[in-house]
């Protein structure tokens, strides 16, 4: 089981048992772990419990449906990927599903390779995400330290800043992926979560906030950079 566990870890939410089990043997051919759920309250249960690489969620569910299942994910703020399966062709229904926090979309009766492409996508790309440097609770950057666990910071002044729960998760996030743009998208899923949706503003006026704690000029910032139309980078 564990070489199944390196390529990724499916849950596969499918009510109709045929496809079920069509879809189960040949995520397993391809090297995947595949657990099955058929409707969407057993779904959450096992979302809630275990960790998953990536869910295949069929929107059509008894009780409650697909839809509704991305969208409670989504407001635990967890980021697992999800790939919506649906017989519902139409773009509204696509734009719903996208909306409420599905990564991928495809409809039914779809092509087997192009859903194993994608399920391939999707894991690789949420991989990558999680293979970064993690930041351990005290850490230096110029002559601004940060202390994560009492949430202040004493910047290169030596004052003493008190950050709020927001601005230490956006500070850990930038400062995890340092030298990499961190899509606007992913800060609203990782540090609001999906259940609000912050203006760009609020996010311009935290990046705002940091240069005017931690860079000597804030015209001309060292670490905290606005990439126009993508995201944010910090840099050291």
């Amino acid at each position: 089981m564990s070489a199944n566990k390196q390529q990724g870890y499916i849950l596969l939410v499918e009510d109709e048992e045929n496809l079920q089990e069509a879809l189960k043997l040949n995520l397993e051919l391809e090297g995947y772990e595949v657990s099955c759920a058929g409707d969407g309250t057993q779904a959450l249960k096992r979302i809630s419990e275990e960790y998953f690489d990536l869910i295949i969620l069929d929107v059509m569910l008894p009780g409650i449906d697909g839809i509704d299942v991305a969208e409670n994910v989504r407001l635990n703020n967890n980021e697992v990927p999800i790939l919506m399966l649906s017989a519902k062709s139409s773009s509204a229904e696509k734009v719903l599903g996208l909306k409420k926090g599905a990564d991928d979309y495809i409809t039914k009766p779809f092509n087997l390779e192009e859903l194993l492409l994608r399920v391939k996508k999707l894991i690789n790309k949420n991989k990558k995400l999680q293979d970064k440097e993690t930041v351990d609770d005290h850490y230096q950057f110029g002559k601004n330290k940060i202390d994560f666990k009492a949430q202040t910071a004493t910047n290169y002044r030596g004052e003493t800043i008190e950050l709020s729960k927001k601005e230490a998760m956006l500070l850990k996030l930038l400062l995890e992926n340092k030298n990499d743009v961190v899509p606007r998208e992913k800060i609203l899923q990782s540090v609001w979560g999906y259940n609000v949706y912050p203006t760009t503003r609020t996010v311009d006026n935290f990046i705002l906030s940091f240069r005017k704690y931690f860079e000597e000029d804030s015209r001309s910032p060292r670490y905290f950079h606005s990439i126009r139309g993508v995201g944010y980078k910090f840099t050291n």
